[in-house]
């Protein structure tokens, strides 16, 4: 499958978590090799996707300047990143209804690979998967994946009425496909959770602004 044939594909930054390990606020926020990361993530996905949201709560004018609609989730009390996506298949059926796979990716992912929606898709097609993630290493990513809005009110069911939380345990119930990305000589997945982290983002900046 050439980038040309990928289907129409929304692109959703999750950035709804509350940073507890940094000490709260957004870390897609924080700077690294002089670019902010959500910078660096849409940098990455903007090519790739036919349009970006963000998921985010509380006020989003903090994120005017990067000029993205901003959706908060709708399901109450923080739920984690299955509640930002169930709100960006929402808001796609709603406002692009062309448009019939969301992929979502963590906002604080800086480096995430130039080939991502392609190449799940391509899994996804190739093992008639309905559901496709990313990987790397022995490691699963299950917050960056890509998800059919047709199974959104299945999403719904299971966060509202089954108090599901964890992303692998909805993805069980559906064919999954899971494509693996090398992690050397850097991991397009690392994620920056803690300030030590921060350092270390800026040491793989300085390889990847290279490469």
């Amino acid at each position: 499958m050439s980038a040309a044939r990928v289907p129409p594909t929304l692109g959703v930054l999750l950035a709804g978590g509350r940073a507890r390990r940094m000490g709260g606020g957004d870390k897609p926020m924080r700077t690294i090799g002089g670019h902010t990361i959500l910078e660096r993530v849409i940098a990455r996905l903007a090519p790739q996707c036919s349009g970006l949201i963000l998921n985010a709560n509380g006020d989003p004018a903090r994120f005017a300047a990067f000029g993205l609609q901003v959706v908060a989730d709708d399901v109450p009390g923080f739920p984690g990143p299955l509640a930002g996506i169930l709100a960006a298949l929402d808001w796609t059926a709603a406002n692009r209804p062309e448009i019939a796979w969301v992929l979502s990716a963590a906002g604080d992912c800086p480096f995430l690979p130039r080939d991502l929606v392609v190449r799940l898709h391509e899994a996804r097609a190739r093992e008639n998967a309905q559901l496709a993630v990313a990987a790397s290493g022995a490691q699963s990513h299950p917050v960056i994946g890509l998800w059919s809005v047709a199974l959104r009110e299945e999403l719904r069911h299971a966060l509202v009425v089954e108090d599901l939380r964890k992303i692998d345990r909805w993805t069980a119930r559906y064919p999954l496909a899971t494509v693996t990305w090398p992690s050397e000589p850097l991991d397009p997945f690392f994620n920056a959770n803690t300030v030590e982290d921060i350092a270390e983002a800026e040491r793989l900046a300085a390889l990847d602004d290279a490469s």
